[in-house]
């Protein structure tokens, strides 16, 4: 995410996913996609209820893909992207859209890199123009590369390094959790590596993985296909397709033995544990229940951490869930669910970890009764469609699925998978996914205060109480402030 002034086809899925009939009161998205010759994938919803549009470019290319030995380069290039190109010097972009009364962002994730606008329809073809332009090449320089590697590194120390807690919760758990590079380093960047990127290895990156046939454009709004079709026809159907590496093998398996770590924080002033699982693969019939778990676990004041570590037990300051920097359906790779909670300080690891066992062993034994198994339902299917109300999420979304899943229609999929969960698919995740075999954790801790150092005696005292040399008087030494001023 930008600080301002800061295919697979899925195959199969009604044999893997639970099956569950539509009802006919639920919200169904108009989706219509189209591949322009050139490889890129349109994607458009239209929706005459605001005279405003939605635009999403997702890159299949994120911080699992990016070189080896340049940590934080996926994001570093998602910066790049919006300091010009030869057409569109640096500040065109920003300006063309906020004058026209919208605005945009970018953000990088372990699978995708995206690239986010809103604005009303009349800007829809600026929009369009400036992001084929970007897709067609930037204006690389050693300067803009500078700038931005300081803007990053800058955004390390801001958002990691200088806030307690840090990512310990998404960058070291993952270091920890995963065996293979590609899981497991911080994708956020190392300063040595990000310093170490070259014009070359930009222009590569932008070569290799920017191209037509690597991307998702989704409309959502105040337009319809053939025109969304059109435009992307007239914007980006000359661009060329470029070969895309093939990438390498991420996939893992679960853990078969728990991995604990503890860390010291000199800015915590409380400790804090976050413990994560390994959670299904992509399109398995256990992503839905892991999904509807999490929310039952972790998902608000409702959830039963909160209700048994904070205000059952009071052994726990918060509790929060989530799966990193994605949500339960916008993964590609091996992912964690991760929970993080404060504890008091008289408190201890284990016994935070204990009584998730405690809660978790429950759904594991018995299966979650017919009344929360609703309440979690409707907030999460509720929370589904508010999020689709916005057109620039919905565009996101779409894109995201596109890309990921090969069918963006898996919008309107997700709410029959969650309806479809039941008390038993719930119970089986819990018991294969959310034991301490696949488990880990970290406890971070306040690194111990320096305790203060004796006051050294003032010249008066140390006249009074320090022996005399032989043949002198015990004086003080000239010009010797007094204790505690500052010279």
């Amino acid at each position: 995410m930008r600080m301002r002034q800061l295919p697979f086809l899925l195959a199969g899925l009604a044999l893997s996913l639970p099956a569950c009939a539509a009802s006919s009161d639920q919200w169904k998205l108009p989706v219509h996609v189209k591949k322009l010759d050139n490889g890129l994938t349109v994607v458009v919803s239209e929706d005459h209820s605001s005279p405003t549009v939605g635009v999403s470019v997702v890159y299949h290319v994120g911080m699992r893909l990016e070189p080896r030995n340049r940590t934080g380069f996926a994001h570093l290039f998602e910066h790049l992207m919006f300091q010009g190109t030869p057409n569109a010097p640096k500040g065109v972009f920003d300006r063309t859209i906020t004058g026209g009364g919208g605005n945009n962002n970018g953000s990088t994730r372990p699978d995708f890199t995206n690239y986010i606008e809103t604005a009303p329809v009349s800007s829809i073809e600026p929009i369009l123009w400036l992001e084929a332009d970007r897709m067609k090449t930037l204006d690389f320089n050693p300067a803009t590369l500078k700038n931005q590697q300081d803007v990053v590194k800058e955004e390390i120390r801001v958002n990691v390094k200088n806030q307690p807690y840090g990512a310990f919760s998404w960058i070291d758990i993952s270091q920890l959790a995963f065996q293979k590079w590609e899981n497991n380093h911080d994708g956020y960047g190392s300063f040595e590596d990000l310093e170490g990127a070259s014009l070359d290895d930009v222009r590569a990156f932008h070569r290799d993985y920017y191209g037509p046939n690597n991307a998702v454009l989704a409309i959502a709004g105040d337009l319809t296909p053939a025109q969304g079709f059109a435009l992307a026809q007239k914007y980006f159907g000359a661009i060329a397709a470029r070969p895309t590496p093939k990438p390498s093998d991420f996939s893992e398996g679960l853990n078969t033995q728990e991995k604990r770590i503890e860390q010291s924080d000199a800015l915590a002033q409380v400790p804090a544990v976050a413990a994560g699982w390994k959670v299904p693969a992509r399109a398995s019939r256990d992503q839905a229940p892991m999904a509807m778990l999490a929310e039952l676990l972790a998902g608000g004041d409702a959830s039963l951490l909160y209700q048994g570590l904070v205000k059952g037990r009071e052994i726990a300051l918060n509790v929060s869930g989530g799966f990193g920097l994605t949500g339960p359906f916008e993964y590609d790779g091996p992912t964690l669910f991760t929970v993080t909670g404060l504890y008091k300080p008289n408190g201890s690891a284990d016994a935070m970890l204990a009584a998730m066992d405690e809660e978790i062993g429950k759904i594991a034994k018995n299966g979650v009764d017919a009344a929360t198994l609703k309440r979690v339902k409707t907030r999460m299917l509720a929370s589904w469609n508010n999020r689709l109300e916005n057109f620039l999420s919905r565009a996101d979304t779409l894109a995201k699925l596109q890309t990921l899943w090969g069918d963006a229609d898996v919008v309107n999929k997700v709410p029959g998978w969650i309806d479809g969960v039941t008390s038993g698919d719930i119970q089986r995740v819990a018991a294969i996914y959310l034991v301490p075999a696949n488990r880990t954790v970290i406890d971070r801790r306040p690194a111990a205060r320096t305790p203060a150092s004796p006051a050294a005696p003032t010249p008066a005292n140390a006249a009074a109480t320090a022996p005399a040399p032989a043949g002198k008087p015990a004086t003080p030494a000239a010009g010797t402030p007094p204790a505690g001023t500052k010279q």
